[in-house]
């Protein structure tokens, strides 16, 4: 390992180059436009792990193509790991923020160091490369890894992932493994790794509430006709309580305390809520009163507002009673909780709440369950130790209050529980412009990298 490491340290402006060349791809999923650059991207890939002794192909789908390769060099009775990221990058808009060409990659000084300035830097181009760098110094040093490998590399991951499904299950084969190794998420600080161990689902819900044929003027039928975003908003300030519960009926069926353990775990981090809002202008947490501010993040779920519309919306006034009104709702919802219960025991509430002449209509925009991954399987026991040995410390064990749909994929699909560790940082600015990878975790995650893949040889020991 030691020896692994050195040509890491030794080789690590060559990484550089190589993250570079791939960072100067404009594959923007999302424009039909950079169909061409999405391509050379899923090219670029096919032949950086061609060039390092894998078999590599590219999967078509009705969308774009996934990158499949693999490296059995390790035997067949070795662990077999499958590691999932994606080549394509969310648009740069707007450009006239970015303090340098988006697609042209920099070094530069940041307060921690050097950082990495790109479209793409930390999400996921420089984690995915910050992963082959390690399967390259393995190779370099011992001819082989130490796991059989397989690496999932998807093209639409953000726009959607339209065609993960259709890629898994025609993959089936090729891609079953032990579990998924995904490098997509962060660490807790820039001196603590962290596994990411819990993931709240989301169920997302459009509700209208239709009332007169027409909009009316509120002089000749005020007070006497049904105003359709008054009543809306009525039965909308009924979800909570002054104390921050849902109050759909049947909301927290199946929701678990936060384990003790986990709960203990949470409260070393040093999380401080106050700051943690201080830093968008607010600074009270408003979530379920007795809970944590990481549990209110993590553990508990919600529903919240997220838009809601109707009537005039132009300058100066209109007196009109309007016909219609819209909500937006998203709920997300812990492991144990059924998005579509949950969403059908909304509708029931939004029912029983109707005034006469109300009339109401739903549309469902998708619903994903939440996750908890099992600490203690032998695969996450094996990442602790290697982090540990990395850093120093232990990984932090964290939630993430957002949803990640492709871990429901890989679960419902292939079968397979996936570990999320990742060496982004809260402050990278991903989906933003300036979007920045640190130097360091660039660096210090390929030595973890290649920790890890030592370490999960011996998980079926």
């Amino acid at each position: 390992m030691e020896k692994i490491l050195a040509h890491i340290d030794a080789n690590i402006d060559a990484s550089l180059g190589r993250l570079f060349e791939l960072l100067r791809i404009p594959s923007i999923s999302a424009q039909p436009a950079h169909r061409q650059d999405c391509l050379d991207a899923a090219n670029w890939a096919l032949t950086a792990l061609r060039e390092m002794g894998f078999t590599a192909r590219l999967s078509e789908t009705t969308g774009l193509p996934g990158v499949v390769a693999q490296n059995h060099e390790a035997g067949p009775d070795a662990p077999h790991v499958l590691f999932y990221g994606h080549y394509d990058v969310q648009p740069p808009d707007p450009l006239a923020l970015w303090h340098s060409d988006p697609f042209d990659p920099q070094l530069v000084d940041g307060p921690r160091g050097k950082r990495i300035v790109a479209r793409g830097a930390v999400d996921d181009k420089g984690q995915v490369v910050s992963f082959f760098e390690a399967c390259r110094a393995h190779l370099a040093i011992n001819g082989k890894l130490p796991v059989r490998l397989t690496v999932l590399l998807e093209g639409e991951e953000e726009c959607g992932s339209p065609s993960l499904h259709q890629l898994l299950t025609q993959e089936r084969e090729t891609l079953a493994a032990d579990f998924v190794l995904i490098a997509d998420t962060n660490m807790w600080n820039p001196e603590t790794p962290a596994i990411t161990i819990s993931l709240r689902g989301l169920a997302a819900v459009e509700v209208t509430l239709k009332a007169a044929s027409r909009d009316l003027h509120s002089g000749l039928y005020g007070g006497i006709a049904l105003n359709p975003i008054n009543a809306l908003t009525r039965i909308l300030g009924d979800l909570q309580d002054d104390q921050g519960k849902i109050r759909i009926p049947h909301f927290y069926d199946g929701v678990a305390p936060v384990p003790d353990k986990l709960s203990q775990s949470w409260a070393t981090l040093g999380f401080d809520g106050q700051a943690f809002l201080g830093e968008v202008g607010l600074a009270s947490p408003a979530g379920e009163h007795g809970q944590s501010p990481l549990a209110q993040l993590w553990a508990r779920p919600t529903a919240d507002i997220n838009g809601i519309y109707g009537g005039y919306q132009g300058e100066g006034t209109k007196t009109v009673i309007p016909a219609l009104a819209t909500a937006k709702l998203t709920f997300r919802l812990v492991p144990g909780q059924d998005p579509q219960v949950v969403v059908r025991n909304f509708e029931r509430f939004v029912i029983e709440r109707l005034r006469p002449d109300a009339h109401v209509a739903f549309k469902h925009q998708g619903a994903t369950p939440g996750f908890a991954m099992n600490p203690d399987a032998p695969f996450m026991r094996a990442a602790q130790a290697a982090l540990s040995a990395e850093f120093g410390k232990p990984a932090a064990l964290i939630g993430s209050g957002a949803s990640i749909p492709i871990v429901e994929s890989f679960k419902t699909i292939l079968g397979l529980d996936c570990l999320l560790a990742g060496f982004g940082l809260d402050d990278d600015r991903i989906h933003s412009p300036n979007e920045k990878f640190d130097l360091a975790c660039f660096h210090r995650g390929t030595r973890a990298h290649a920790r890890l893949l030592t370490a999960f040889k011996s998980i079926l020991d």
